[in-house]
């Protein structure tokens, strides 16, 4: 198994405080892009890897897919999925998403929501994806943006006064891991660049249909003004990819 935060007490509390844990996906800043990016999901069998609280998972079953299993390391994550979002055609496993087995082209649809950052073997994922899907499966994924993970505080430089005056990037062509502190906690992550990301997937024999770097919907600016500061560097980056 791999580092799991996510199943200590304090660190899932604070997890469970977050805006987007409480909303679902209406609480994540690049759902509104994410979402654009899905195929038709009629009869399509979904994997979900780093499916967290379920909320991609009860999103595709309930606009057609016939079957998703949403994949977590987390004990805690999936009791809460199993909670709030256990319904008729999902199935939640616990695993790494390193160490998964599927069948050839068992899927339609492969999705992940901000948990490749967390994988150090970017490579050997892409060609389980390729592997795991139908001729036509559609791969979609988000993750953290390199411009955001490359410098490894991940987080701004303030003045005196403690005003942000820009995020720093340094190391960026540095691939590797960073230890950065998320809620209170010491976490590992792997920084690659977007070059990087791009070419694993050609490799694995993928077509790449779309690269997005979403920004705040007006929505969420006009409901939560320190959303503004997402307009000041990219805080994601949006992949879709076929086979």
């Amino acid at each position: 198994m791999q580092e799991n935060k996510y199943d200590d007490p304090k660190f899932f509390e604070e997890y469970s405080k977050m805006y987007r844990s409480q909303k679902g996906l209406l609480g994540a800043g690049e759902w509104h892009e994410f979402q654009k990016l899905l195929p038709n999901l009629r009869d399509n069998a979904v994997l979900d890897l780093g499916c967290g609280y379920g909320w991609h998972c009860r999103y595709v079953i309930e606009n057609g897919a016939k079957s998703v299993i949403g994949v977590d390391l987390s004990e805690k994550m999936l009791e809460k999925a199993n909670e709030i979002n256990k319904l008729e055609g999902i199935e939640y496993q616990r695993n790494a998403i390193e160490e998964l087995t599927f069948r050839s082209g068992q899927f339609n649809l492969v999705i992940s929501s901000l948990a490749f950052h967390y994988i150090k073997d970017f490579d050997a994922l892409c060609r389980n994806i390729y592997n795991w899907l139908q001729p036509g499966g559609q791969f979609l994924f988000s993750i953290e943006h390199p411009v955001f993970t490359a410098q490894g505080n991940q987080d701004w430089i303030y003045n005196k006064d403690g005003d942000k005056l820009y995020w720093p990037v340094d190391n960026y062509f540095l691939m590797g891991d960073r230890e950065t502190t998320f809620l209170g906690n010491t976490v590992l992550k792997y920084h690659r660049t977007i070059t990087s990301y791009l070419s694993s997937i050609l490799q694995s024999g993928f077509k790449i249909n779309a690269c997005v770097e979403p920004e705040p919907s007006t929505e969420m600016l006009e409901n939560f003004p320190a959303m503004g500061d997402e307009l000041r560097r990219p805080m994601m980056l949006i992949i879709s990819a076929e086979k």
